[in-house]
């Protein structure tokens, strides 16, 4: 201590990095729960209970964390004098409380979170049961984008998931190739894709709006890019979206659309990719059926404008290294032409 009772230059700079060690870590552990896929901004019942569940546990974490370093500021405070302490008399209630601290609140503490983690978030959003949802809705990850399926009607899309809002929809999800895991923060826990098996999980959101996802698991060079929107929408306008996605291919008009689809038959655009009601029934690549009713291209990562998706065409490997979309070897006009087409196809 100095002189008049207060502290000293080193313990006044050991209480100011404690505490900017504290508030480093609490900033540090928020910076990353905010924006479109932050777990602080439930949108169903299932996520709130995570969120809650979340909230208890940085709780907990920050008793332990800060008492272990109230415990060290201490220590330091109060020595007396370099080298191994002389416990003396007060040997048995520095055992009691490494004992305490060290042994009985870390068990308490971990026990209790592991049932609340068990009964309370992951039964809570277990898969549905048979018979309690409205609809299915089929995911199957491929490398690196989503095919959404909906099989009471054949309607087929990519990296868009549309439901209708305050419905129970049950997502049955599984995977073309490796091993991938969808996450849609705001609605739903994760969910492990593994080939050769199909798991499910509840999707509902009484909130209509656009929700970001994504995989979870690395699966390769684009994991990163692998993205969808979960888009919830009123009943009456699902409906209506839902039969636009049913009805097979459109016809198309105008000169460069016309020339844009005979380019595409004819560079073989059909052997990877699908228009229901037409020749083109690949099944590599995405149905492209309607893509021009979606918002985004190469799940996600850019948006589906002419001139980005005639850049998509020409030159894939430029946006999205290491996609399985080769390059055919278009000109720049014959780009423009293939995109005008598949703009027409809403």
């Amino acid at each position: 201590m100095s002189e008049g009772g207060r502290p000293g230059p080193r313990r006044r700079l050991l209480v100011r990095g404690v505490c900017a060690a504290g508030l480093l870590a609490i900033a540090s552990g928020l910076s990353g729960c905010g924006g479109r896929q932050s777990i602080l901004a439930p949108r169903s019942q299932q996520t709130h209970v995570i969120s809650v569940l979340w909230w208890w546990m940085l709780g907990a974490a920050s008793v332990v964390f800060f008492g272990a370093v109230g415990l060290l500021a201490l220590g330091y405070l109060r020595r007396r004098s370099s080298g191994l302490p002389v416990l003396g008399e007060r040997e048995g209630v520095v055992n009691a409380i490494v004992i305490a601290f060290g042994i009985v609140i870390p068990l308490i503490v971990l026990v209790t979170l592991f049932g609340a983690s068990d009964i309370y978030a992951i039964r809570f959003s277990a898969a549905p049961k048979s018979g309690s949802t409205r609809m299915t809705v089929q995911v199957i990850g491929r490398q690196w984008w989503w095919e959404v399926r909906y099989p009471a009607t054949g309607a087929v899309t990519a990296n868009e998931l549309h439901i209708p809002a305050g419905t129970r929809v049950q997502l049955v999800a599984t995977t073309a190739d490796v091993i991938h895991s969808l996450w849609v923060p705001r609605l739903a826990r994760k969910i492990d894709m593994i080939p050769g098996r199909e798991n499910r999980i509840l999707l509902e959101t009484p909130d209509v709006g656009t929700y970001l996802g994504q995989c979870s698991e690395f699966c390769g060079l684009q994991h990163a890019h692998m993205r969808l929107t979960v888009i919830a929408e009123p009943p009456g306008a699902f409906n209506s979206w839902l039969a636009a996605a049913t009805r097979p291919s459109p016809a198309t008009g105008g000169a460069a659309a016309g020339e844009g689809r005979a380019l595409f038959m004819a560079r073989g655009c059909g052997g990877c990719h699908q228009l229901r009601g037409s020749e083109a029934r690949g099944t590599i690549g995405p149905d492209l059926t309607h893509l021009g009713s979606r918002s985004t291209l190469a799940a996600v990562s850019i948006p589906n404008t002419p001139a980005e998706l005639a850049a998509w065409i020409r030159d894939p490997q430029a946006i999205k290294p290491g996609n399985h979309m080769p390059d055919l070897g278009l000109s720049g006009g014959e780009s423009q032409k293939v995109a005008a087409f598949l703009e027409a196809l809403k």
